[in-house]
């Protein structure tokens, strides 16, 4: 007998839904990911053909982030175990 989550990720892989999947749940992870302080001053909106969007509270988030950009897509692509995320666009 399969066990449920081998069922789920086959029928996801097979029905071509497991990259949205993914990336939906790189929006879940943000907070893990970037720590405490970031996710009081973001908000990760949506993601749209592996770009994430995340909203920040002030230009000068914006502006560190960007300049931390590549480290958060490599920890984020760690943490969905597969590269999901390509940009993130700071807003």
């Amino acid at each position: 007998m399969q066990h449920i989550s081998r069922a789920i990720e086959k029928f996801l892989r097979k029905s071509g839904l497991e990259k949205g999947v993914a990336q939906q749940k790189a929006l879940f992870v943000w907070s893990n990911v970037v720590g405490e302080k970031v996710a009081e001053n973001t908000e990760a909106e949506k993601v749209d053909h592996g770009v994430l969007m995340v909203k920040t509270s002030t230009p000068a988030w914006r502006q560190e982030l960007q300049l931390q950009k590549k480290d958060i897509i490599k920890k984020l692509n760690k943490e969905l175990r597969k590269k999901v995320i390509k940009d993130i666009r700071f807003l």
